[in-house]
């Protein structure tokens, strides 16, 4: 069963593929229940490295492991899935490529965009920047009512992104998402494994009241 609860998106900044594996490793520690590898101004060489290094990790640790956007690479490593947006590959192409057994994900900022990927054969859309974001991936704000929209009217999985930390998250508890998808707030932390396992904690205990 796809468990959205806590959604590492990373994020590599100017870190050292050890460093930033070790980023990852110490997350999963803390409890992500699955990791997107989310790189956008590497090279193809780059990031099919960094994919296979990365879906080895998550893989001895039983995470689910997906890459965003690219398909080849997805498959080219043995990842459990892809993430596509609205500008990359259309996700029911998307879905023919990867077959019917692997994880596809799609970015569903207002509901026409998630009952599209639904109709697609998305097993879950990411709905967001729900709050200001410090990534270099360029957003746009999606307001609460648009994700608890969505949620309402789709019968596959939703997880909020943009911008969510401890501070933040527990504006999320009553909007119906599935799970959280983190970047900055762990990526960016001294201690991933700590501010994991905080998060995690928090969203079980926070959408169970």
């Amino acid at each position: 069963m796809l468990d959205l609860s806590l959604y590492l998106v990373t994020d590599s900044y100017d870190y050292t593929n050890e460093e930033f594996l070790w980023y990852v490793e110490e997350a999963i520690k803390g409890g992500v229940t699955l990791v997107q590898l989310r790189e956008k101004f590497k090279s193809g060489r780059e990031i099919y490295d960094l994919a296979r290094a990365t879906c080895e990790l998550c893989h001895r640790y039983n995470v689910p492991f997906l890459v965003d956007d690219r398909v080849d690479i997805a498959l080219a490593v043995g990842a459990d899935g892809v993430h596509v947006g609205q500008t990359d590959l259309p996700a029911a192409e998307v879905r023919k490529l990867i077959g019917p057994d692997k994880i596809l994900g799609v970015t569903a900022k207002n509901l026409e965009h998630a009952l599209q990927a639904e109709r697609d054969g998305a097993d879950y859309v990411g709905t967001g920047a729900i709050f200001p974001t410090t990534t270099k991936v360029v957003t746009v704000r999606t307001p609460l009512a648009t994700l608890e929209e969505i949620n309402q009217n789709i019968g596959i999985k939703q997880v909020a992104i943009g911008g969510i930390n401890p501070l933040n998250m527990h504006e999320l508890y009553g909007s119906g998402a599935d799970g959280i998808a983190v970047v900055s707030a762990i990526m960016k932390d001294a201690d991933p494994q700590g501010v994991a396992r905080e998060m995690r904690t928090q969203w079980t205990i926070g959408t169970q009241q």
